[in-house]
């Protein structure tokens, strides 16, 4: 038994729509978006390197390239259905474990499954690494939300998505990244938007205000 079940998986996370059911101007794929936060994740670790902390690499890489790995066994759940309720959240967080741990069990050479079990486990805990994913994550949402809106998407769903993301973000304003973004990153973020610049600034002023 080889590894040609896994390389020939990650095909599967590029043919993975990101929040499904709602109408898209641009396509938004699992394997994209692991890819963006893993390159978002390096920059926030450069910083936190230059604020004096120590950065895990090989942690923070494995992280961040593999946190959505799961969503290959049951796809990208909407996120208002996936957070619903705690229970629910716990339920397909154990149906995400257990497939995973059968994928592994079944189709990974036995010397590398200590490796592929912490790479594919949870992985947004309070490390540093973990936190640096958190915040990454929720930057690609921005990211994505904001493409949306500026191109006139009525789906309300992703100012949701924005407003969301931004207060995650904010919960983790004590790390030096989170107020690099916030002082260095959102006000471009804000100035180049070419949708309702206003409405997006009116809410991104009033969600960093409360949380400051």
């Amino acid at each position: 038994m080889g590894m040609h079940q896994y390389l020939k998986s990650l095909s599967n996370l590029g043919m993975l729509d990101r929040a499904p059911g709602f109408f898209k101007f641009e396509k938004h794929t699992v394997a994209a978006h692991s890819f963006k936060v893993a390159q978002a994740a390096q920059m926030l670790g450069d910083v936190e390197e230059n604020a004096g902390n120590r950065v895990d690499w090989r942690s923070l890489y494995e992280k961040a390239l593999n946190h959505d790995y799961a969503e290959r066994f049951i796809g990208d759940i909407k996120t208002p259905v996936k957070y619903a309720t705690p229970e629910l959240r716990q339920m397909l967080a154990d149906v995400e474990d257990s497939l995973t741990e059968n994928f592994i069990n079944n189709e990974i050479p036995t010397e590398f499954r200590p490796a592929y079990r912490r790479r594919l486990s949870e992985s947004k805990d309070d490390t540093l690494e973990g936190q640096i994913l958190s915040v990454a994550d929720k930057i690609d949402l921005m990211y994505e939300s904001f493409g949306e809106i500026e191109k006139g998407n009525p789906e309300s769903v992703y100012v949701e998505i924005y407003r969301e993301s931004l207060k995650t973000l904010m919960e983790f304003k004590q790390m030096a990244s989170v107020q690099y973004f916030i002082n260095s990153v959102l006000p471009d973020f804000i100035a180049d938007s070419a949708g309702d610049k206003e409405e997006l600034k009116k809410i991104t002023n009033q969600i960093v205000h409360e949380n400051n």
